[in-house]
């Protein structure tokens, strides 16, 4: 397992652990901020320390702690995982795109920066990511390739950035639910079920049937996510988010709370929650961190 002390803490004290052992690693394996240019290595730590849930790395140690994976391995892919995640954030706030001031309560990359910074954070994290992943020692170079492919299918244009692409263009635009599921089960979705899945084969390989159950999961997990991010858009307060409030509704876009209304979409989020955890059915207490966090995703505040 990842850690045997780990297994027995309760989910808030794991949850607080893992979140600093990740703190940890990010700043291991992010460049120092003096290593030229420094400019842009001090912009790339400003972007992903000191902030943020990390539940992607946090979704990665628990299917790793289901399969029996090492601490160290989980470490490089929970990293690799939240640097594509917070160089989308990075992007995704730019001028181009949703224009925003705030992120984790601190000004944006490019308002504390400025844009080709930003631009160019977003564009060396990504890069980290698969640099980190290309130099652990797998036990098996396939091990490796796959942890590879799984990140750059979550990441690119038929996962997080084709998901991005189908947002843009529909703003303003009234979507259907399926339509609605299937541009956040990309945005979204995609980089969440990665983060499972990778973690899955940092440890003991699963069966067919397994990794199809943990992949039902995920995809359930990763649309729970975002139907819970509408419900917070219109009902949080820009201080407990720590982003601007209301940023979805001001903007236009189709949410599942403009589409389902506010009660309908509750009920949605606990419908996904309840699949979620039907698919982990039949792993017993393996599956302890994952299901927590089903919880945990449904009801958190921020």
């Amino acid at each position: 397992m990842a850690s045997s002390d780990a297994s027995a803490l309760p989910f808030p004290d794991w949850m607080a652990q893992t979140q600093a052992r990740t703190e940890a690693a990010l700043g291991r394996f992010l460049p120092a901020a003096e290593t030229i240019p420094q400019g842009l290595h001090d912009a790339m730590r400003y972007s992903a320390l000191g902030g943020g849930k990390r539940v992607r790395p946090l979704l990665a140690f628990a299917a790793g702690e289901l399969c029996g994976a090492t601490a160290e391995a989980l470490d490089c892919v929970a990293c690799a995982v939240e640097m594509i995640h917070v160089y989308s954030l990075v992007h995704d706030d730019l001028p181009c795109m949703d224009d925003d001031v705030l992120r984790r309560g601190r000004p944006t990359c490019h308002v504390q920066y400025d844009e080709p910074t930003a631009l160019l954070v977003g564009d060396a994290l990504q890069s980290r990511a698969f640099e980190i992943l290309a130099a652990q020692p797998w036990p098996t170079p396939a091990q490796g390739l796959e942890l590879v492919r799984l990140l750059a299918h979550g990441s690119g244009s038929c996962g997080m950035a084709g998901g991005q692409a189908i947002d843009l263009a529909s703003v303003g635009k009234s979507l259907d639910q399926p339509q609605l599921e299937l541009m956040h089960a990309l945005k979204t979705g995609a980089l969440i079920r990665a983060a499972v899945l990778m973690g899955a084969h940092c440890g003991t390989p699963l069966t067919a049937a397994e990794l199809e159950r943990l992949d039902t999961f995920a995809k359930r997990a990763g649309l729970l996510f975002q139907v819970v991010d509408d419900i917070l858009d219109c009902t949080a307060s820009t201080a407990t988010l720590g982003k601007t409030a209301g940023k979805d509704e001001a903007a236009d876009k189709p949410t599942y709370v403009r589409l389902l209304g506010l009660e309908t979409a509750r009920q949605l989020a606990d419908d996904l929650r309840r699949d979620a955890l039907g698919a982990l059915e039949g792993f017993g207490p393996r599956a302890r961190r994952l299901i927590e966090l089903a919880h945990y995703i449904t009801t958190r505040k921020f």
